[in-house]
């Protein structure tokens, strides 16, 4: 494996971990939360279950793709990474 999809691969691994650790304190604030947050929250932790499961689901394509669908499989995985985090930190960011 070349150290361009390592590299790759090693911050898939860690922002999929974040996701789970966020996952988890998504549920926690959402079931101590008033009740406009808790909705917020709970369609933010659905999304980012989503989000997870997709990027799962890319990783798998992306590991048994040549290098033709490199790219766009990168791509594909970098925007929804992206879109993940930023759900994540919008909803957090409107709890305080």
């Amino acid at each position: 494996m070349d150290e361009k999809r390592k590299a790759f691969y090693e911050k898939l691994d860690t922002q999929l971990a974040e996701w789970s650790l966020q996952i988890d304190r998504l549920k926690v604030m959402g079931a101590s939360a008033e009740a406009k947050f808790t909705s917020d929250c709970g369609k933010t932790l659905e999304a980012l279950q989503h989000r997870h499961a997709e990027a799962l689901g890319k990783l798998a394509e992306l590991k048994a793709a040549g290098d033709e669908a490199w790219d766009g499989l990168v791509a594909g995985l970098e925007k929804i990474l992206a879109e993940g985090t930023a759900a994540y930190h919008a909803v957090v960011s409107n709890k305080k």
